[in-house]
């Protein structure tokens, strides 16, 4: 039995959020216009922090500074990114910057103002389990949480959930046991920074925008600091991100509506050759690396580094060597059906991030539809689909990638899936959705959403 102290809400919310990143924080931020709606947003974390180990200098959005956290449902809201720079008195200076793609740092900086303007934004208060409570039309969903600056037990009651946990960095579980400073995921690469260089070698794992971004502020630091840097990745090659105007159209409310329509077997078809939809790395980082590499070699100069595709590493392996350590990498090279073995003194896993089901929900599992994949079962209006008829909904926030394709974790669909949420929980238009957003047409039938008030009163 926990002895801790606690403390129960008597107050039945409307939604709970679990999960503070963008999305929840755009949801907080549009309910402003719903004061009937009784919300509250817990985190685990002491702030706001948007993948902190990547806000590397220089580095920017992939999206137009639009996909803030309410510009595509509400471009009057006083929390637009445009707000802002008002409050911060930055607007010149940003209008003569004369650019869409804003610095990684400051959109991150954005959704920290962003939470201090919210009074239902909680920091240092981690879920651990919620309960279905089933009283008939006070039915609710009990959720406990502790305050981890107290260790206070907190119980919040509410009719229904939004999960936005987020995604986890993936890296295979054999690698769990080897020293963190040496082998890490690239969501760790600026706590990391100094280790690498110190280092003697070190080699990137992984395709896509972070492994570009990492690889190539090693390079600039390379002359500095002397070691060996090589890049390997089992793509076909370091290929750019689909960015034409009518590539981008897929990731817009009709595609999603068009992709959601689709059988389940359809969908992961899809999602298995639209990598470069979402995956690639952009133009102007491939050729920055490009650019400093034939600027290194001018004059028949060699400079100590390498990219190689086609490459699965299958393994990795400390090694002691004349008193130094290192690690040895086991790779397969899958165009020449070759094995082969590599040593580096750091290894940097950008291999991705992957939705994990949070172990809080356990106490609700049996209410939630799961596929033959052991997946959630998602609506149109990004609502789970639950094993029996009840009015209890729970929403998710990027989660959703297998039911709704390649915009679920897209910043610019954010507030349109919000303006679904919302407008689901109310019954109204609390936020038109537009019904054609694009030029090109993804099915033959054009399709309507009906929302069904979820808020009672």
């Amino acid at each position: 039995m926990d002895k801790r102290s606690s403390r129960e809400s008597s107050e039945i919310l409307d939604i709970l959020g679990i999960g503070i990143g963008p999305f929840n924080l755009g949801l907080a931020a549009m309910l402003k216009k719903t004061p009937e709606v009784q919300a509250l947003f817990l985190d685990k974390k002491p702030r706001f922090e948007w993948h902190p180990g990547l806000l590397i200098e220089g580095t920017t959005l992939q999206v137009p500074f639009f996909a803030d956290v309410v510009t595509m449902a509400d471009p009057t809201s006083p929390f637009s990114f445009l707000n802002y720079l008002k409050e911060h008195q930055r607007l010149y200076h940003f209008y003569f910057l004369e650019r869409f793609h804003i610095p990684r740092n400051e959109y991150n900086h954005y959704c920290q103002w962003v939470t201090q303007e919210l009074d239902t934004c909680l920091f240092n208060r981690e879920v651990i389990n919620i309960q279905w409570e089933e009283q008939g039309a006070d039915s609710h969903y009990r959720v406990t949480a502790i305050d981890t600056e107290t260790d206070q037990l907190l119980i919040y009651q509410t009719r229904h959930l939004v999960l936005g946990t987020g995604s986890v960095p993936n890296i295979d579980p054999r690698y769990s046991d080897l020293p963190r400073e040496d082998v890490f995921h690239s969501a760790r690469f600026l706590e990391n920074l100094d280790r690498c260089r110190h280092a003697r070698s070190i080699t990137v794992v992984g395709s896509g925008q972070s492994a570009a971004e990492v690889f190539y502020t090693l390079l600039q630091e390379q002359s500095s600091h002397g070691y060996q840097l090589d890049w390997f990745t089992r793509s076909n090659g370091f290929f750019p991100m689909e960015y034409s105007k009518l590539g981008l159209e897929h990731f817009s409310p009709e595609y999603t509506r068009h992709f959601h329509s689709l059988s389940p077997a359809a969908r992961d078809e899809k999602i298995r050759n639209q990598d470069l939809l979402y995956k690639g790395i952009s133009a102007s980082t491939i050729a920055d690396i490009y650019d400093l590499l034939y600027e290194r070699t001018v004059g028949g100069k060699e400079t100590p580094a390498r990219l190689l595709s086609h490459v699965d590493v299958r393994g990795i392996s400390p090694i002691q060597q004349n008193g130094l350590s290192h690690y040895r990498l086991n790779a397969f090279h899958r165009d020449e059906q070759k094995e082969f073995t590599h040593d580096s003194e750091v290894v940097i896993l950008s291999t991705g991030y992957h939705h994990a089901i949070p172990p809080f929900i356990a106490g609700i599992r049996h209410l939630i539809e799961w596929d033959e994949q052991e997946r959630y079962v998602i609506d149109e209006d990004y609502r789970l689909s639950l094993t029996h008829a009840h009015d209890n909904a729970i929403f998710i926030q990027n989660g959703e990638l297998h039911t709704h394709g390649v915009g679920a974790p897209d910043l610019g669909l954010g507030a349109y899936r919000n303006s679904v949420i919302i407008n689901t929980l109310t019954g109204r238009n609390v936020y038109s959705v537009s019904e054609r957003n694009v030029f090109q047409q993804f099915g033959v039938m054009q399709r309507q959403s009906l929302h069904k008030s979820l808020v009672k009163g």
